[in-house]
C-alpha cells in the first residue's frame, strides 16, 4: 500500500453485484476522547475544595452580619440632627473639593486603563478609554463583584475597537493589580511616618503598624522587583500570564498610589478638624478597603463603614457617619448615576447603528 494512503477494504454484496470500494477513514487524532464518567473524573473537587467553596460562600454574610453589629454599637445612639450639623459644618468648598477629587480619581483609573490596554496590545484612544473605564469602574464599584461586572461593561464598549475577551480580562487584571500595589504602598508609608500619638489615637497598637507598614511597602516593592526580573510566563491553574514590563510596574505602582492616595483624600476632607493626620488615616483606609473588598459585600456597605469606625474610635460618630455620607454620594450614587445614563445611551447608539 502506498505510503500516506488511507487504508480500504472491500464487501460484496452478493454473486451477481459488482464489488464496490468501501473506504474507512481512520481516526482523527485531533478529536477529543469520549468523556469518562464522573466517578472517574480526576479532576472532581477534593475535600478541601469543598470546604474552600463552602468558606467563601459563609464569609461574606457573616461579615455582613459583623458589620451591622459593629454598626449598631457605634452609630446607634446618633440622631439626625448631630449628623445634618456635621454636613452643614462642610461648606461648599469641601463639598466642591470632593466631587473634584472624585473626577480626578475617576480620570487616574481610566489613565492606569489605557496603560493596562496597551499592555494587552490592544489600541483605544485615550478619550474613549476614560469613557469605557469610567463606566466598567463606577457601576462595578457600586454595584459589587468588581472584576465580573467591569469586564462585562469593558467587553461591550470596547467590541468597537476589536479588543477581544482575553484583553478584556487582562486589562481588567492589570487594573486590579495597580490598585492592589498603589494601596500596599500608599498605606505602608502612612503608617511608617505617622507619629506614635497619632496611631495611639487608632486602634491600631504603634509597633502592628510599623511593621504592618513595612510588610506592604516590601510588598509593593517586590512586585516591581518581580516585574524587572521575570520575563518568563507564569502558569498558575491552567492558565499563562507575562508580567508587565519594568515601565508599566511603575506606571500601576505611581498611578495607583495617586488614585488611592485621591479616594482616601475625599473621606478624609470631610472629617472635621482636630481628626487623625492623614498619614495616619491612609493606614486605617487601607485596612477598612481590604475588609470591604473580602466580604464581597456591593461597594463594602456597611463592611467598610464599620472597620473605619472601629479604627479610628477617636472621631466622633455623628462627624464619622456624616463623612461617609459625602463620601457614598461624592464617589459612589452620582458616578453611579452618572455611568448608567452614559451605558443606557451608549446602548441606544449601539442598537441604532445595528
Amino acid at each position: 500500500m502506498p505510503a500516506g494512503e488511507a487504508p480500504r477494504t472491500a464487501c460484496r454484496l452478493g454473486p451477481t453485484h459488482r464489488r464496490l470500494p468501501i473506504i474507512v477513514t481512520p481516526p482523527d487524532p485531533t478529536r477529543s476522547a469520549p468523556p469518562e464518567p464522573v466517578g472517574a473524573d480526576p479532576g472532581a473537587p477534593g475535600p478541601a475544595a469543598r470546604w474552600v467553596r463552602l468558606g467563601l460562600r459563609i464569609v461574606p454574610p457573616v461579615m455582613l452580619i459583623a458589620a451591622i453589629w459593629v454598626l449598631w454599637r457605634e452609630f446607634h445612639k446618633l440622631n439626625f440632627a448631630a449628623v445634618s450639623a456635621h454636613v452643614a459644618d462642610w461648606g461648599l468648598s469641601s463639598i466642591l473639593l470632593a466631587i473634584v477629587l472624585s473626577v480626578v480619581s475617576f480620570l487616574l483609573m481610566g489613565a492606569i486603563e489605557w496603560v493596562g490596554l496597551r499592555w494587552t496590545g490592544a489600541r483605544v484612544p485615550l478619550g474613549a478609554t476614560q469613557v469605557g473605564s469610567f463606566m466598567a469602574n463606577a457601576i462595578a464599584h457600586a454595584i459589587g463583584a468588581n472584576l465580573l461586572i467591569s469586564s462585562a461593561v469593558r467587553a461591550r464598549f470596547y467590541d468597537r475597537y476589536g479588543v477581544s475577551l482575553t484583553q478584556v480580562a487582562g486589562t481588567t487584571l492589570f487594573g486590579a493589580v495597580a490598585f492592589g500595589v498603589g494601596l500596599s504602598a500608599l498605606s505602608g508609608v502612612g503608617l511608617l511616618l505617622a507619629s506614635h500619638e497619632d496611631l495611639a489615637r487608632t486602634a491600631i497598637p504603634p509597633a502592628v503598624g510599623r511593621g504592618l507598614g513595612i510588610a506592604l511597602l516590601l510588598g509593593a516593592a517586590g512586585y516591581v522587583v518581580l516585574c524587572a526580573l521575570r520575563r518568563t510566563a507564569i502558569t498558575a491553574f491552567g492558565r499563562s500570564v507575562t508580567l508587565p514590563s519594568l515601565g508599566d510596574a511603575v506606571a500601576q505602582l505611581i498611578l495607583g498610589v495617586v488614585d488611592n492616595g485621591v479616594a482616601a483624600a475625599i473621606l478624609w476632607i470631610l472629617l472635621p478638624h482636630g481628626g487623625p493626620s492623614y498619614a495616619t488615616f491612609i493606614g486605617a483606609y487601607a485596612v477598612a478597603c481590604i475588609v470591604g473588598l473580602a466580604s464581597s459585600v456591593p461597594g463594602g456597605v456597611g463592611v467598610f463603614e464599620s472597620a473605619m469606625a472601629a479604627l479610628l474610635p477617636g472621631v466622633e460618630a455623628a462627624a464619622l457617619a456624616a463623612a461617609f455620607l459625602g463620601y457614598r454620594l461624592s464617589y459612589y450614587i452620582l458616578p453611579l448615576i452618572l455611568a448608567s445614563a452614559a451605558l443606557g445611551i451608549e446602548t441606544l447608539r449601539s442598537a441604532r447603528r445595528d
